[in-house]
């Protein structure tokens, strides 16, 4: 009877995780409905921005290069790592720190690589054996613009002052709520523009194309890193949605098969009751 004590015991803790599992679920996929929605609408302006941006610089000279162009030999790295303030999100973050950590020990093996930390689990872990300079967890709790905005203008500052001569960016890219890719971009100082310029010469700019390139830039460096942020809290609820949804489907088979293994020892106490009783009554008509 101990034995089935124990199964009754276990069956109801995998129900009572099977219920929070579902319920976390269900969380995650109303808030992802609302953080792809904000993402996808996000996506076009980004690509106008950095496409017009490009066919601006495309047409400058090589001299008029903006401060935030400056390729100058690279001893300092700053890694911004984005991740989530939560788990419980399959291998979301994980992924992350990996190639953070595979981007300061193989790519800049020898330079001094420094962090930043846009969530909290990037934070925890990458502090035990790195530096890390700064930490903007608080960001998830008022997810807008402007606050995007000013940790994307540290960054900037912290390029032109020569703090450090290159700044990238790791954070997961939307797909779909089943799929999140791992992505590195450079931050600063921004990629060339390859190729010559294409449909700049058609407009009329006022004022000068410089003068709109030096506005651009710094609108456009925030609006990049914006948008990792957001392909990150999409990609955060698309993994949690779904390793959810793992779980209850494996809460769920385990617990039928503890339901059988129950059953089955239920009936085999209850026949070797039965085989006890026959056999004393047999014994005493003896």
């Amino acid at each position: 009877m101990a034995n089935l004590k124990e199964i009754r015991n276990r069956i109801a803790s995998v129900s009572s995780t099977m219920q929070i599992t579902s319920a976390m679920k269900m969380v995650s996929a109303a808030k992802l409905k609302k953080a792809q929605d904000a993402i996808t609408a996000m996506r076009p302006y980004s690509d106008k921005l950095s496409e017009l941006l490009q066919s601006l610089s495309a047409s400058l000279d090589a001299d008029s290069g903006s401060k935030f162009a400056d390729n100058r030999e690279v001893n300092r790295v700053l890694i911004v790592a984005i991740t989530s303030n939560r788990g419980l999100c399959g291998a979301f973050n994980t992924n992350i720190l990996k190639q953070s950590a595979l981007l300061a020990k193989e790519k800049y093996a020898g330079k001094q690589v420094d962090f930043v930390a846009i969530g909290k689990k990037a934070n925890d872990i990458l502090k035990k054996k790195n530096k890390v300079i700064a930490n903007h967890s608080s960001v998830y709790d008022d997810l807008t613009f402007d606050n995007v905005a000013a940790i994307a203008q540290e960054l900037m500052d912290l390029f032109t002052t020569g703090a450090y001569d290159k700044i990238e960016i790791v954070y997961n890219k939307f797909k779909n709520a089943a799929t999140q890719i791992v992505i590195t971009e450079q931050f600063l100082p921004i990629v060339p523009v390859e190729g010559e310029a294409n449909s700049a010469a058609d407009y009329i700019f006022e004022p000068s194309k410089a003068e709109i390139v030096e506005q651009l830039i710094p609108k456009s460096l925030k609006t990049q890193l914006y948008k990792g942020v957001r392909d990150s809290f999409a990609s955060e609820h698309g993994a949690r949605m779904t390793a959810m949804h793992k779980a209850t489907d494996n809460a769920t088979d385990l617990r039928n098969q503890l339901k059988l293994t129950y059953n089955k020892a239920r009936q085999a106490a209850i026949t070797g009751e039965i085989l006890e009783i026959v056999g004393g009554a047999e014994a005493l008509n003896n």
